[in-house]
């Protein structure tokens, strides 16, 4: 309930929305360059993780290679310095007060993915947390 309490605070006072608009015209904008759809979908990936941050996190992929690094590397140059940037900043001036210290918090959980998005996946916090499903036995 908590969880759902500071999502919904988020969506509509810490910039939830307005970051998902950012990240899904971010998106829009490399889908039309039809070489950097990739990172569209990544931009889509932040979208949707800072609509609703808490709750939620970042895992590597286990399939990511070398591709998704050497792509991350262009994003890092191109946009991904300033999109931590901005975060970063707007953490800083969020956990100034008590209020928006959990905003602020959000903020910082999302500059990793605003740095170095690719070959990562979005997942519930609850989901870690379960033990894995022991394989049945054969017989």
């Amino acid at each position: 309930m908590v969880r759902f309490v500071l999502n919904l605070l988020w969506l509509i006072f810490g910039s939830g929305i307005a970051l998902a608009i950012g990240y899904g015209i971010a998106a829009l904008i490399c889908f039309v360059l039809v070489v950097t759809i990739p990172f569209g979908v990544a931009a889509l990936r932040l979208a949707y993780y800072s609509l609703w941050p808490f709750g939620r996190t970042l895992v590597a992929k286990p399939g990511a290679g070398l591709g998704s690094g050497l792509a991350n590397v262009l994003w890092v140059v191109l946009a991904g310095w300033w999109l931590a940037l901005a975060h970063i900043v707007a953490g800083v001036a969020l956990c100034v007060t008590i209020i928006g210290i959990p905003f602020g918090i959000a903020n910082f959980k999302l500059v990793p993915a605003a740095f170095w998005p690719l070959g990562r996946e979005v997942v519930e916090v609850d989901d870690l947390r379960r033990p894995a499903a022991s394989p049945a036995p054969t017989s």
